[in-house]
């Protein structure tokens, strides 16, 4: 026990130094709770433009329309995070070298920092911003407190899926050396392709059936549908294990092209 102890205590302090430094940006994190609220505005006129009264579309009605949107920003400032931004500044600078001289997992201290980002938002940036969002819009509680509980397991799902991807893509700052365009595309592709923006029901049905093969989807869509309970229970459990299993399964091949990857790093800088 002691020795897992030491073992996991690196990791803790990356989670310890992740929460701090964004001490330093506070503020940056009360003028998000305006952005967040605003971005929800901005959707509440759209959806309330588009609907009719007592109006369906796609199986969702006006107000699980404005729920889905809302909870659906809440959890973004949550399980969102910037690994590979940080990365590629660090290949760019020559200060990735610090990093693989450490007798760590350099993808689990990167995670590690962005669990103590999140944690940090979770305080000061998420519930804020659900209290503000819950009063302002006509906002539906969980469908029950056994989907809630999933909807929670779900969004840390969300976490570990962000985190996957966000390394893959910072590794690619090693062989690209400027990931910067890249990361941009992947902004705005997982923002459609989540479920973020809309619903994927919304999607043509053949687009619909190759985007099911995807992890996207399981970033927001599928815990916005737990929360919302448009999935019974055998359904819910077999979506979360299988954003679970996409989660697992992304960190392993996170892992695989990071060791792949820095056989062949350059360290421009410092």
């Amino acid at each position: 026990m002691s020795a897992l102890l030491d073992a996991l205590g690196p990791y803790w302090e990356f989670s310890r130094v992740g929460f701090v430094n964004i001490l330093a940006f506070r503020l940056r994190y009360f003028t998000g709770i305006i952005t967040y609220t605003l971005n929800v505005t901005v959707y509440y006129f759209i959806w309330s433009a588009v609907y009719h009264p007592g109006q369906s579309i796609a199986g969702y009605n006006l107000q699980q329309m404005i729920t889905y949107v809302s909870v659906g920003w809440v959890i973004r400032s949550f399980y969102t995070n910037t690994i590979d931004q940080e990365m590629a500044y660090e290949v760019i600078d020559g200060k990735i070298a610090m990093d693989l001289i450490k007798p760590v997992s350099i993808q689990w201290m990167w995670i590690c920092r962005a669990i103590g980002e999140s944690a940090f938002r979770l305080g000061l940036l998420t519930l804020p911003t659900a209290i503000v969002v819950a009063f302002a819009f006509r906002v539906q509680g969980p469908a029950s407190r056994e989907d809630f509980s999933l909807f929670l397991a779900a969004v840390l799902g969300s976490f570990f899926l962000m985190g996957a991807i966000n390394f893959m893509i910072g590794t690619c700052a090693i062989p690209l050396k400027s990931i910067l365009a890249l990361i941009r595309a992947k902004f705005w592709l997982i923002e459609l392709l989540s479920g973020l923006l809309i619903p994927m029901t919304y999607f043509p049905e053949k687009v619909r059936a190759v985007l099911a093969w995807l992890p996207f989807e399981h970033i927001a869509y599928t815990p916005l549908q737990i929360y919302l309970g448009k999935l019974d229970r055998a359904s819910a459990l077999r979506a979360l294990a299988t954003q679970w299993a996409w989660a697992v399964a992304l960190l392993v091949l996170a892992d695989l092209w990071w060791r792949r990857s820095v056989r062949r790093i350059t360290i421009h800088g410092g």
